[in-house]
């Protein structure tokens, strides 16, 4: 095949695991991913396709980390430092038999990702950053429960909010929905990211190009990168069981970026603009798409 494994005989037990015969399981996906393969598309290595059973232990993983997202919905609120944040996190944790993919991640030093106004992504977790009214804020977790990784973000408006900051948050929650929405199986990678960019950009907004989505379930980052700057019909193929993230950070001003020099982790807006993201994890299935993590 494509991919440089071998492939069962038709008889054989599939290569995923299900137990059923390969001609009654992905026979015919693995063929019509090795003749899109040979036409000189983009195609994923089957390796990073998920199986049923792999789906249902994502989904495991994924339970937790949305618990934590609804706990700090319940509980944020100005006063609330970021730091406040991270413990709740780890304390959720810990009640779940769970940990956080984020800690130590190559070197992150936080269980969790807290982004203010002008932060993109990476916000470091401060006893002194305490959100006040007004603010606009991501917290972003990834959670690693039976070997299996889950990954979602979402945006957080502290009390009375302008109606600017506002607006940001609902572009980008909207921008995601398109992406979703573009998602069909056997389709194109940048069929997604071209409709989240047109969403934001249309809005006057605009879409950080560095950062994107990432493949994710038996590894926090696998291929494909998932860019929201990509033109339709280009990318790789949608083949189903293919697992990835929407999580585009949209700009209220320029997409220029700048990267702290002390800790080399906190990304913010070059001109100081406002950003949001959301993040959701999906995987596409045959006749469109599962979500499993928001």
């Amino acid at each position: 095949m494509y991919d440089g494994e071998p492939s069962p005989g038709r008889n054989d037990p599939c290569w995923c695991g299900s137990g059923r015969k390969y001609k009654k399981c992905h026979y015919e996906a693995d063929n019509r991913l090795q003749q899109l393969y040979d036409a000189g598309e983009e195609v994923p290595y089957r390796s990073l396709l998920k199986t049923a059973a792999d789906v249902e232990a994502i989904k495991a993983s994924a339970e937790v980390n949305k618990g934590i997202l609804d706990y700090v919905g319940e509980h944020i609120g100005p006063g609330v430092s970021t730091m406040d944040i991270n413990r709740w996190v780890e304390e959720y944790l810990a009640a779940h038999d769970a940990v956080s993919a984020d800690l130590n991640f190559e070197g992150y030093p936080y269980s969790v990702c807290t982004s203010i106004n002008d932060v993109i992504c990476h916000g470091f977790p401060n006893e002194d950053d305490v959100l006040k009214d007004g603010d606009i804020i991501n917290v972003d977790m990834s959670t690693i429960k039976g070997g299996y990784f889950s990954d979602s973000s979402r945006m957080y408006c502290i009390g009375d909010v302008s109606p600017e900051r506002r607006r940001l948050v609902e572009v980008c929650r909207e921008s995601v929905k398109a992406g979703l929405a573009a998602v069909r199986p056997w389709g194109h990678l940048g069929d997604v990211g071209a409709a989240v960019n047109k969403v934001a950009t249309d809005a006057g907004f605009s879409v950080v190009r560095e950062y994107g989505g990432h493949g994710i379930g038996k590894e926090f980052h696998e291929d494909p990168f998932v860019s929201f700057v990509s033109q339709a019909g280009t990318g790789p193929i949608l083949a189903p069981g293919l697992c990835f993230t929407i999580e585009p950070m949209v700009n209220a001003g320029a997409a220029d970026i700048t990267t702290d020099e002390d800790n080399g982790w906190i990304v913010r807006t070059a001109d100081g603009s406002d950003s949001a993201q959301w993040e959701v994890q999906l995987v596409v299935t045959e006749d469109g798409y599962e979500l499993l993590s928001w």
